[in-house]
């Protein structure tokens, strides 16, 4: 039946689409008004059509019906932080991240009342220590550690290359598991491109290091953690997490390792506005949408007050609700792959992974991440992207509701600051010059805060 209805129409050709749109142009160009040019050099098209695709795109190893919803939770009290997990999991999360600043903290206790197999957790700490982590290795604890990660974003080792490389070492085969930093090259301001190319390089690293450390036979049970932030720029942002996954199963299959890896995602700061606050919360919702359908396999959302109040119980609330209507009201978790077949996703999903690799294999050749690192290079890139996105912003090709559009004057918001929303600067020495976070209207944000009465 359904053969014989579609049999009733002759197949329409992207030619003949193309020459139709040309035709209804009335003599202006194609190329010039509706083809438009991204930050990484992608061209994209009004259209995209069966023609565009040679052959069936493989079926993307994503699993979009087992993601968690994740609530964050810093650590300055253990017995109040266990309560407070044990809240949030009966409120509706199924993960927790604990962000655990000293060595003093029980993890025994943290955990305590906690089935691990049931809710998932992430342990980040802010110290490297070996001894630290006695505890067993068992199932569902994740512990993040990237040392590269932490000298890219505070510019010193935790101690020196040598020590902290032979600690890592030693916790990795602890715990197996490692993990990559890569959020912090997004809200610093770098393209697409460049976030794919610097997590993979920054993994190559340690891949370098493990593979002469561990033995072949227990790569395969190891697991690298991609920490990602995600943008506005919804479709691409779904690729970006498709073309993580496909360079992560080509990179680690050439050392043996595990090719499956554990993307972890948070919205974004750098599209996050102080004024017209409540837009943040529709900025999240959609960026927490591109990581579900990208493939996300834990996802915590960034509360919508979250750059000038203190961690709150209403904020958190209205984040992790956020994630529960996703869940449990629009259904986003009964179908796996949702993106598979798309002709723009898969073509933008083709472009961002063949640039990436691209950069990537630039990056080894000269060197590898960590050599470029200290040269500089990548942060001079990084600044480079970061600037050019800032004038995008400051002339209004980048939109943000409610700052640089459709502005409200009489929002004030001078008595509300409960934490500085801005970058601090503060001399001290560094081994390598820092990559710095900045959002796109923290000047502009700092200006209306001076002129209000």
């Amino acid at each position: 039946m359904n053969n014989e209805l579609f049999n009733e129409f002759t197949p329409v050709t992207s030619k003949q689409w193309k020459q139709k749109i040309q035709f209804d142009l009335a003599g202006a160009d194609y190329n010039n008004t509706l083809i438009w040019k991204t930050n990484e050099d992608i061209s994209v098209k009004p259209f995209y059509h069966a023609d565009d695709v040679t052959e069936l795109p493989e079926a993307s190893n994503t699993k979009a019906t087992h993601w968690r919803i994740c609530e964050t939770i810093f650590v300055a009290d253990v017995n109040k932080s266990n309560l407070k997990a044990l809240k949030a999991i009966k409120k509706g999360a199924d993960s927790i991240k604990f962000i655990i600043p000293n060595p003093s903290v029980s993890i025994e206790a943290l955990l305590k009342n906690m089935d691990t197999t049931v809710t998932p957790i992430h342990l980040e700490l802010q110290f490297l220590s070996e001894d630290f982590l006695v505890i067993p290795t068992q199932a569902g604890i994740y512990i993040h550690t990237d040392i590269i990660g932490h000298l890219a974003r505070n510019g010193n080792w935790f101690t020196t290359l040598n020590t902290d490389f032979t600690q890592f070492e030693s916790i990795v085969k602890t715990t197996n598991t490692f993990s990559i930093d890569a959020s912090l090259y997004q809200n610093a301001g770098a393209n697409m491109v460049q976030q794919l190319a610097y997590a993979l390089a920054h993994a190559n690293e340690y891949l370098n290091r493990l593979d002469n450390v561990i033995a072949s036979i227990a790569k395969q049970s190891f697991t690298c953690i991609f920490n990602v932030s995600l943008g506005s720029n919804h479709f691409f942002e779904i690729a970006k997490l498709r073309v993580l996954r496909l360079l992560w199963k080509t990179l680690a299959s050439e050392y043996n390792f595990n090719t499956d890896c554990h993307i972890y995602t948070t919205p974004t700061k750098r599209n996050k506005t102080l004024y017209d606050y409540n837009t943040n919360m529709l900025r999240t919702t959609t960026e927490c949408m591109s990581a579900i359908l990208g493939g996300s396999d834990t996802i915590c959302n960034l509360p919508y007050d979250a750059i000038y109040h203190k961690v709150n119980a209403f904020g958190n609330r209205m984040a992790r609700n956020q994630l529960l209507i996703l869940k449990h009201e629009s259904h986003f978790d009964k179908v796996n792959n949702p993106a598979d077949g798309a002709y723009y996703i898969e073509t933008i999903t083709n472009q961002l992974a063949d640039k990436a690799l691209e950069l990537f294999k630039n990056i080894e050749t000269n060197g590898g991440f960590l050599k470029q690192l200290k040269e500089g290079t990548i942060q001079r890139k990084i600044k480079e992207s970061a600037e050019k996105e800032q004038q995008q912003f400051n002339a209004g090709d980048i939109v943000l509701t409610g700052t640089n559009k459709h502005v409200n004057p009489s929002d004030k918001m001078k008595d509300e600051l409960e934490i500085y929303p801005f970058v601090k600067i503060s001399q001290r020495k560094t081994l390598i010059e820092p990559i710095i976070e900045k959002r796109l209207s923290e000047t502009l944000e700092q200006q209306r805060l001076k002129n209000e009465t």
